[in-house]
């Protein structure tokens, strides 16, 4: 086990190098400029047309607002509350400057995802609305880069046992073990009995159960975080001028923190912001194919929120709690970190709020990405493959509960990277059409408007 988690970790350093941060914040600039700014300059108008969305009787399977639900079911995880407190404790406070980035411009590369799923998306053998990536590889640039539409199906299949299975599990069973003393298989067993509840029902079920469960915690969590800001005020200044001096300038080592280099500080923080938000993975798009909508820009312009909301509001939240508390010098990571700055502040509550949030998030997270691995094999293998993956999905969960953090999070890391790649192939190759698109939609609908 010591070897495989020293060969992933050299994978994984070479997967998040320097090619492939420039990659994925190169993409999201490029998009960003060609788009002129249009997701930061409509991002209030997107707000409006998400309240809209509740309801459509519009070509698709669920609501706009359902569709954002889910994807956000599947990004509001464990990388919000332990993804976070990771990239501190790695890479100090100047990560969360680098996570900012990677929304700010992972906007315009939401947005993009989700007009392209929309516009390239498919209705299967059974009725549903299937789309992502791997469909606007396929329509949108045609039968010579099948194997690059195939490449992100299959990664997309194995990545969400990482990312969307076993390390939520393990995050949620380490948590509820050192809060409850509760043993972390009994934890793998009840969330597996709760996920297959949902799961076997399908999409439907799944986005009726995010659509309830994510804007509640979201807003629970937010206001336990809020009144630990508001109860420290007078340090936010500082705090904030940490994080950005941080992100340009090496952090001394000080308590149990070890020092961290700029290159430490970006690498992390990118990393760890592109797994709570997904960005450029195109794991959204897959969610927002199935929305009730007929225009690709709509949705993409919903979708986006979801970046927003992720890292920009929550990740932040999590962030400036663990630096207000002095918890991010203490040499804990991952959720006891987190656990161990709302105890600072809420002593007795705190760890409470960080449990029952991770579990909440952690489950919806296995839950929206049960979906999107679901669907990549599907692209591969048809229709069939659906009850097939959906047990092997249940017995990976009590596996991830019992397994190595480490490897288990090396291994997210790996494949997240490699799972980007394509996607954001395509998302370059065809920006010509998102742009395309973006203005007809200006001129015929916000110009008029």
């Amino acid at each position: 086990m010591k070897d495989i988690e020293i060969l992933l970790g050299q994978l994984s350093s070479v997967v998040w190098g320097p090619v492939m941060l420039a990659f994925l914040l190169g993409v999201g600039i490029f998009l960003t400029i060609g788009l002129k700014a249009f997701p930061w300059r409509y991002a209030m108008v997107s707000f409006v047309m998400l309240w809209k969305g509740r309801k459509s009787e519009k070509e698709g399977d669920i609501s706009p607002f359902q569709a954002l639900m889910t994807s956000l079911s599947a990004t509001i995880g464990t990388g919000n509350i332990a993804g976070v407190a990771t990239a501190i404790a790695l890479g100090g406070p100047g990560a969360v400057f680098w996570m900012w980035m990677t929304a700010l411009f992972g906007m315009a590369t939401k947005y993009a995802e989700a007009v392209l799923a929309v516009k390239y998306r498919e209705t299967d053998e059974q009725g549903r609305h299937v789309g992502g990536p791997m469909y606007y590889i396929k329509n949108g640039l045609g039968a010579k880069w099948s194997w690059l539409a195939i490449m992100f199906a299959v990664l997309g299949a194995i990545a969400a046992f990482g990312i969307g299975n076993m390390v939520q599990a393990n995050s949620v069973a380490d948590a509820v073990e050192a809060q409850f003393s509760v043993p972390v298989w009994i934890t793998g067993l009840v969330l597996t009995i709760l996920t297959a509840i949902v799961v076997l029902g399908g999409l439907k079920r799944i986005a009726l159960v995010a659509s309830s469960l994510v804007p509640t915690m979201a807003i629970a969590y937010i206001l336990g975080a809020l009144f630990v800001i508001i109860s420290h005020w007078q340090q936010v200044p500082d705090a904030l001028l940490l994080i950005v001096t941080s992100a340009f300038t090496k952090t001394a080592a000080t308590g149990g923190f070890a020092g961290a280099a700029v290159w430490a500080a970006i690498r992390f923080g990118v990393a760890r912001g592109v797994f709570s938000n997904e960005a450029g993975l195109g794991s959204a798009p897959i969610a927002h194919a199935a929305a009730k909508t007929d225009s690709p820009v709509q949705q993409g312009m919903v979708a986006m929120l979801g970046t927003f909301i992720d890292t920009l509001i929550i990740c932040t939240m999590t962030a400036l709690v663990i630096i207000l508390t002095g918890a991010w010098s203490s040499g804990e990571t991952g959720a006891a970190l987190s656990t161990l700055a709302f105890n600072n502040a809420m002593p007795g509550v705190g760890g409470y709020i960080v449990v029952f949030g991770l579990v909440v998030f952690a489950f919806t997270t296995i839950l929206g990405w049960s979906y999107y691995g679901e669907r990549c094999a599907e692209f591969l293998f048809g229709v069939k493959i659906i009850w097939p993956y959906r047990v092997l999905w249940l017995c990976a969960i009590p596996m991830g509960a019992i397994g190595k953090l480490g490897t288990i999070w090396l291994l997210a890391d790996v494949m997240n990277g490699l799972m980007a790649i394509p996607n954001l192939i395509a998302l370059g190759l065809l920006s010509p059409i998102i742009f395309e698109l973006t203005k007809t939609y200006i001129t015929s609908h916000i110009h008029r408007g």
